[in-house]
């Protein structure tokens, strides 16, 4: 009997897809109790996948939509009761799968769990900076691991129905990024709870440039412009709630020395232009643009 089945969405990018199942092969999890579902969202890449170490891998194809549609769709074709999703840039470790079931047992009904991701790249100062924003965020927003408030998309699982009953990702709303935020904030204010799974780990690799850092916050900004209008348009929040996370003072100052000295302040430069792309993603979102030209795949955003 299937318990649980891993939705992994990708787009031309075979390469690190295989290296993605490769680690999911290496979990510690019944095989028996297992699936693995990989949803190509438009890729023109040739993804005859065979099995990953003997767990089967089904394939979907889809019509290019983003990772949140190609996430629904595995989702709907699913067998297990609890999705783990997780993103083509990432590896699983062995302990991962494990974790989040375990979590998800020991928290209530309907509870989404999520673990903790780690950067994989440790010689890319870019993909060190993208995840040192993500330790700030989760810093802030889950401060009370049984009282969680946000994860990401590249390491949590939920119940299979009520992610089906809440609707899934809004993929009309969040084409291109802040879909995660978007679902969390509608499983709180549906009553249910977020846990974090610490133990739950995944390698981050994504391979980012400038470019690419740019985009991905710019993306973002863009993002979380149409994350508070849906909030205020619900009731569940204003802008002004967010705040605090940019006044934090005690976390930035905390979460800079989870690092060494001479890296935080390289880092520095790099922070100030992630909340400059940023800032300059929601202005464009405010300021009436609906279209996003040239936006990565948001799957390989976190």
């Amino acid at each position: 009997m299937t318990s649980v089945s891993i939705v992994i969405a990708t787009a031309d990018r075979p390469g690190p897809l295989a290296r993605c199942l490769s680690a999911v092969a290496a979990l510690e999890h019944p095989r028996d109790e297992l699936e693995v579902i990989v949803v190509d969202d438009g890729g023109a890449a040739d993804l005859e996948l065979p099995g990953a170490g003997g767990l089967p891998v089904r394939l979907l194809r889809r019509e290019r939509g983003g990772p949140g549609a190609a996430r629904n769709d595995g989702a709907r074709a699913a067998a297990g009761e609890l999705l783990a999703f997780t993103d083509d840039d990432c590896l699983p470790e062995p302990a991962w799968l494990r974790e989040l079931c375990a979590a998800a047992r020991a928290a209530a009904p309907g509870t989404m769990v999520g673990g903790r991701t780690v950067n994989a790249l440790a010689g890319n100062r870019f993909a060190e900076a993208s995840q040192h924003i993500q330790d700030l965020v989760y810093a802030h927003y889950n401060r009370d691991p049984e009282r969680a408030r946000f994860f990401a998309t590249n390491n949590l699982a939920v119940p299979r129905d009520a992610f089906l009953a809440l609707g899934g990702f809004d993929v009309a709303t969040f084409p291109f990024a802040s879909e995660d935020r978007d679902l969390c904030d509608r499983w709180r204010a549906s009553g249910r709870g977020l846990r974090s799974a610490p133990g739950a780990v995944v390698r981050h690799a994504h391979d980012l440039d400038l470019r690419g850092f740019v985009r991905q916050h710019v993306a973002y900004g863009r993002g979380a412009a149409r994350y508070h209008r849906a909030r205020a348009l619900r009731g569940t929040g204003r802008l002004r709630d967010e705040t605090s996370f940019h006044l934090d003072r005690s976390l930035w100052l905390r979460t800079a020395r989870l690092r060494p000295a001479r890296r935080a302040a390289a880092m520095v430069p790099l922070l100030a232009l992630w909340q400059a792309a940023n800032a300059a993603g929601f202005l464009l979102e405010r300021a009436g643009a609906r279209s996003y030209e040239g936006s990565p795949h948001p799957a390989a955003t976190r």
